[in-house]
């Protein structure tokens, strides 16, 4: 039996303009390095250019206390819609998840992020710790872009 990919989905309010929030997740997403150090501690641009689909990027991050590391891949920029959409083509995650895709969109007052993922066995959990991991960052940014 082949398993379904399910879907979480976190939201963030957010104060600063919508195209501001979202640029920032286009084309400054290594500053999240600086925004938020507790829990990335890297962003390496592999392939492509920023901002652009097929941008390739190795992103570290803690989530649960656990050091992760992520190959990403930019999928999917819709920019009259305000969504961006990342694929995991390599790393930890796919050790708990057959595939895993999250999907960012803004709105005015609001950061909307979409996590699907397809289960390796049936005792991957669901990622809720990845909720607070964005809802939090979502706070900072929006607090950096809103004095910068």
């Amino acid at each position: 039996m082949a398993n379904k990919v399910e879907t979480l989905v976190a939201s963030s309010a957010i104060k600063c303009p919508a195209d501001k929030f979202y640029n920032f997740f286009k084309f400054n997403m290594s500053d999240i390095v600086k925004i938020f150090p507790a829990a990335f501690t890297g962003v390496e641009l592999v392939e492509g250019e920023e901002g652009a689909v097929g941008c390739i990027k190795i992103w570290h991050y803690i989530v649960g206390a656990i050091p992760t590391t992520a190959k990403v891949l930019t999928e999917a920029i819709d920019d009259a819609a305000k969504i961006i959409t990342f694929s995991i083509l390599e790393g930890d995650l796919l050790k708990v998840y057959k595939s895993f895709k999250v999907t960012i969109t803004v709105k005015d007052g609001l950061a909307e992020w979409t996590f699907e993922y397809e289960k390796a066995t049936i005792l991957s959990p669901p990622p809720q710790l990845y909720v607070p991991l964005v809802v939090t960052l979502c706070t900072l940014v929006d607090a950096f872009l809103l004095i910068n």
